[in-house]
């Protein structure tokens, strides 16, 4: 066997342990956290970088304003978590400073903002990105993303698989030569089965009765196979919920079918597909600076903005036109969560009456249209 076979037998190797502790932990795991009986309920605001601090704080500011009533009972704590940019991680080379880990961790739920993750050959550290090991390291296995657009009929909730898939090792590929790359792609039985199970039941629970399955199961036959059989071994408890299968490229072509798009309700997706896809969809809302995602495992939860730190607007001087919808949103997607629907609704209403009915003000990332803070003002009036 040559040098090069048995430097990488020995990577793959330590691979497949990592992969295989964690499954055992997997199995002992206890069920999802109470807010009923948690007290306080202890949430994050976790800037990031970029323009995160900057919708971040818009975010925090309405939070406080529709739970004041809770934080004054002694119900709600909020702790602002600073130090997740990319300036400490390249310092302290980890996706996550230790200190900061430790913060987030003392927390619920979080609503964080946007970071920069670095490419090969930035000439940055490349270090991993913050938002793959947050998922990894707080077991945010489901990520949740409602797409909705009432004058085209569009309804939909993605749920993405975060902690698997291509993503899993994403920093822990290897080059096994100057010709030859691997990287690694991961399925496990009980990652599956715990997404599969919430999405099957939150499609219960809010009156769907549709779920579409879209892998690349012709092609990637081992672990896309094995999300679609565990899949259909769930779906067999939900039987008034009608289940079909969709490639991931034929999916992002019959999304911008008019006719088809309408047909589609809750999607089920492993990780990269469902990255890419909920971008796609995201875009008949408005773009992904209009959309929330939820990060949700057993006991922590995290809510973020999907859109990127976009840099070049604070390099410019524009940070502060920025767009706070996405993390509106998700604030209110964490009010939910935390068993505050009436003042989820509320807030997603104040949001439909400011981005798709009224239109008084509008957010154009540019001096021409209104700051972060007077569009936040706008929703906050209609509060």
């Amino acid at each position: 066997m040559n040098k090069e076979i048995q430097i990488a037998l020995e990577h793959f190797s330590k691979v497949i342990e990592s992969q295989l502790e964690r499954v055992n932990k997997m199995k002992v795991q206890e069920d999802f956290i109470d807010y009923g009986t948690t007290n306080p309920i202890i949430i994050g605001i976790c800037g990031g970088d970029g323009i995160g601090p900057v919708i971040t704080n818009e975010g925090h500011r309405v939070l406080e304003l529709l739970l004041a009533d809770e934080v004054k009972k002694g119900n709600v704590q909020f702790k602002v978590i600073e130090g997740l940019t990319i300036e400490n991680r390249i310092k302290v080379e980890k996706a996550i400073p230790d200190d900061v880990l430790s913060e987030l961790k003392s927390c619920h739920v979080i609503l964080k903002g946007p970071t920069t993750t670095p490419q090969k050959q930035d000439g940055r550290p490349n270090i991993e990105s913050a938002n793959v090991a947050m998922r990894k390291e707080l077991d945010l296995f489901a990520n949740i993303r409602p797409v909705k657009v009432p004058d085209q009929g569009i309804n939909w909730v993605l749920f993405r698989e975060n902690t698997e898939g291509a993503y899993a090792v994403g920093n822990q590929g290897i080059n096994i030569t100057d010709d030859l790359a691997v990287d690694f792609t991961i399925t496990t039985y009980q990652g599956t089965e715990r997404i599969a199970s919430l999405a099957y039941d939150y499609a219960r629970k809010n009156g769907f009765n549709k779920m579409s399955l879209i892998t690349k199961a012709n092609v990637i036959k081992t672990t896309d196979g094995n999300f679609l059989e565990v899949c259909h071994k769930v779906a067999k408890d939900y039987p008034e919920i009608d289940t079909d299968e969709w490639y991931a490229d034929i999916m992002t072509a019959k999304l911008i079918d008019e006719k088809r798009r309408r047909d589609f309700q809750v999607m089920l997706l492993p990780n990269l597909y469902g990255d890419i896809i909920s971008d796609e969809a995201a875009e008949f809302q408005g773009g992904v600076g209009t959309a929330g995602a939820a990060n949700i495992g057993k006991r922590y939860a995290m809510f973020e903005a999907i859109h990127g730190s976009a840099p070049r607007m604070i390099e410019e001087g524009r940070g502060d036109y920025a767009d706070p919808c996405s993390i509106l949103r998700a604030a209110a997607m964490l009010l939910s969560h935390i068993g505050y629907q009436n003042k989820s609704d509320r807030l997603t209403d104040a949001l439909d009456i400011c981005t798709f009915e009224e239109k008084k003000i509008a957010i154009t990332g540019r001096s021409d249209g209104a700051t972060c803070q007077e569009f936040s003002n706008y929703v906050m009036e209609k509060l």
